[in-house]
């Protein structure tokens, strides 16, 4: 795998070590794209070690304040993409709906055909985290996660689980597909941890 240098000017300060800034916005993934041809059965589901699980619908979750965010994405595979606008949900959010006990420090974000991945509850609390519907002012093309995905944007982007389904809160920090198979149980693009022996 080939990681070249930033090629973009302007970019300095903004894009991790060893990664290309593209224009474009790279569909990756392993497996199918999920095709919803209605929402009305959709759910995300939030449970584990909290007070109140919670099973919203499409629609409930459109109710839910929501916010606009703008920030850089940075791929594992060397790409980086500038001056993303989100809209969404804030995670911090349903945090706050669902009431996390002490001991639950991991979030593990789970999406459709069992895919899944980690994120300490510090991250996925932080202000700048949510859980976007729309990319650019338009909804999510399913390439991209349509209806839902997280959006993480301080850590590698597969970490901003696609197709999301389920948020379960942890005391245990429990690797999904990408971490299984030799990823980053972390993922800080600034520290390039992009494999498990970084």
């Amino acid at each position: 795998m080939y990681f070249g240098k930033v090629r973009n000017k302007g970019a300095e300060g903004r894009v991790p070590p060893n990664q290309n800034v593209t224009t474009t916005f790279p569909v990756l993934h392993y497996g199918n794209v999920p095709v919803y041809r209605s929402l009305d059965d959709w759910t995300l589901r939030i449970y584990g070690l909290v007070e109140n699980e919670l099973v919203l619908s499409f629609k409930e979750l459109m109710e839910l304040p929501q916010m606009t965010s703008s920030n850089d994405i940075h791929c594992v595979t060397g790409w980086s993409r500038l001056d993303n606008g989100w809209e969404g949900v804030a995670a911090g959010e349903l945090v706050r709906m669902a009431k996390p006990h002490t001991e639950a420090k991991y979030v593990i974000l789970h999406a459709e055909e069992g895919w899944s991945t980690n994120v300490p509850l510090v991250d996925f609390a932080r202000e700048t985290s949510l859980l976007a519907h729309s990319h650019d002012g338009k909804p999510l093309t399913p390439e991209h996660g349509y209806p839902l995905r997280a959006v993480i944007p301080h850590l590698y982007f597969w970490k901003s689980a696609k197709w999301l389904r389920g948020i379960e809160f942890s005391a245990e920090n429990k690797p999904g597909f990408w971490e299984e198979n030799g990823y980053h149980m972390y993922g800080d693009p600034w520290k390039e941890q992009r494999m498990s022996w970084d």
